[in-house]
C-alpha cells in the first residue's frame, strides 16, 4: 500500500470513529443488553436523534465553523494550544443534552452515559491545558469502559464486544499517528482515562 493511502485510510478512520459517538454507542449498547430494549421502537429512536444531534451534529458543525472562522486545517486545530476552543464548545453542547434529558424524565441509565461522557471531555480539557492527550481513544475507552460497567450491572458476557472496542482502539489510535497528532503516550493516556471514567460514573451515578 503506498504512503498516501495509509495517510488517506487513518483519515478515514479518523473521521469515523470521531469522539462524538461515545454516548450514541453507550445508548446501542444498552438498547441491546438491558431491560430498555423493551422500550418502543419510535422512543429509542427519538433517544438516539436527539443525542446525535447534541453530541455529534452540534459539537461538529460548530468546531468546523470556528476552524474556518479562524482559517486552520484541521491538522492546525491539532495544535495544544488551539484545542481548548472545541473543549468548550463540546462540552456545552454535552451538558444542554443532558439538561434536556433530564427535562424530558430520560431513564436514568441513558443520561449516565451524558454524564461520563461529559466528565471525560471537562478532564481531557483540563488535561490538555499541560499534556495533549488522545480525545479520540478517550472516547473508544469510554465505550470500552462504559460496556464493562453495563456488563456488570446487567450480568451479560461483554467478551466480544470489549475486544471489538479494544481492536477499534487500536485503528484509531494507529492512525492519530500516522497522521502525527499523538505520540503512544499521549494515545494510551487518553484509552486509560476514557475507560476508568466511564466505568466509575456509570457504575456509581
Amino acid at each position: 500500500m503506498k504512503e498516501k493511502d495509509i495517510i488517506l485510510s487513518a483519515r478515514i478512520i479518523s473521521m469515523v470513529f470521531t469522539p462524538f459517538y461515545l454516548p450514541v454507542l453507550g445508548l446501542l449498547v444498552l438498547f441491546v443488553f438491558s431491560y430498555l430494549s423493551i422500550l418502543p421502537t419510535l422512543y429509542k429512536l427519538f433517544v438516539l436523534l436527539m443525542v446525535y444531534v447534541f453530541t455529534v451534529l452540534a459539537p461538529t458543525l460548530l468546531i468546523h465553523a470556528y476552524r474556518s472562522h479562524q482559517g486552520w486545517t484541521p491538522l492546525q486545530l491539532g495544535v495544544r494550544e488551539r484545542r481548548m476552543v472545541p473543549y468548550v464548545l463540546s462540552i456545552f453542547c454535552y451538558f444542554a443534552c443532558y439538561y434536556l434529558m433530564n427535562l424530558l424524565h430520560i431513564p436514568h441509565f441513558m443520561s449516565s452515559i451524558l454524564v461520563a461522557a461529559l466528565m471525560i471531555q471537562i478532564l481531557c480539557a483540563t488535561v490538555n491545558v499541560w499534556y495533549k492527550i488522545s480525545t479520540h481513544t478517550a472516547a473508544i475507552g469510554g465505550v470500552a469502559g462504559a460496556i464493562l460497567a453495563f456488563a456488570f450491572i446487567f450480568e451479560f458476557n461483554p467478551q466480544w464486544w470489549f475486544c471489538l472496542t479494544v481492536i477499534i482502539g487500536g485503528m484509531v489510535g494507529t492512525s492519530r499517528m500516522i497522521l502525527r497528532q499523538h505520540t503512544l503516550s499521549q494515545i494510551v493516556t487518553g484509552f486509560a482515562l476514557g475507560l476508568t471514567v466511564a466505568f466509575l460514573v456509570i457504575i456509581t451515578v
